[in-house]
């Protein structure tokens, strides 16, 4: 079972700004759409580091190493940012599974709606979710999916017009084996056995966390 998170906080900009560690006991298995450590592979570790609402540095994945090495991680790792604060953060659990959200809807936004040049002052919705087995690949893309569409039904029913931010990121983890399965789990969408429980888990962690 993944650990719960410990909040700490760094010194940056001559503010205290707070962290979520989740320390792994183990290497797991990670899809992430997250600047640092994005894309399917192993981690030891995920931090979701709080950051002023005007943050523009430009180097965010190099600002995340940073912020990793000065807690003592090192290998790799997942690495979140947002602008809400982080020990704000939502924890839900379903049939097993374990999810975080911490939930910041400052710029709400339509996915498909027209391009704009610039968005200030992002918020942003950051989730961490643990499943107890091995999903195949392709279940863990469809994990990301769904957690997604949990996320746009909760955006919608708290009254928004809207799908979220402009810098949302999800992290998915699971196990690197299930003893008796050599594959992993098949499905992640939201009509199979952990597809469901991630979807009630991440919806009912975004509109708490509002």
């Amino acid at each position: 079972m993944l650990p719960e998170p410990t909040l700490t906080h760094r010194a940056e900009g001559g503010r205290d700004e707070p962290v979520l560690v989740w320390r792994l006991p183990e290497p797991v298995l990670a899809i992430s759409s997250a600047v640092l450590g994005g894309g399917i592979g192993p981690c030891g570790w995920v931090v979701n580091a709080s950051v002023p609402m005007s943050y523009d540095r430009d180097d965010p994945a190099d600002h995340l190493t940073g912020i990793a090495a000065g807690l003592g991680l090192s290998g790799p790792g997942v690495g979140l940012l947002t602008g809400v604060n982080v020990a704000d953060v939502v924890a839900t659990e379903d049939g097993g599974v374990l999810l975080w959200a911490t939930v910041g809807l400052g710029v709400p936004i339509r996915a498909a709606a027209p391009a704009v040049e610039a968005v200030p002052h992002v918020g942003t919705i950051n989730v961490v979710a643990w499943v107890p087995v091995r999903l195949s690949a392709g279940a863990l893309v469809n994990a990301v999916a769904t957690i997604t569409e949990a996320k746009a039904q909760a955006i919608r029913d708290l009254g928004w017009d809207a799908t979220g931010t402009p810098t949302d990121a999800v992290c998915v983890l699971c196990p690197t084996e299930t003893p008796g399965e050599s594959h992993g789990a098949a499905y992640g969408g939201p009509r199979s056995t952990w597809g469901a429980r991630l979807a009630r888990a991440a919806y009912q962690a975004v509109l708490s966390g509002r």
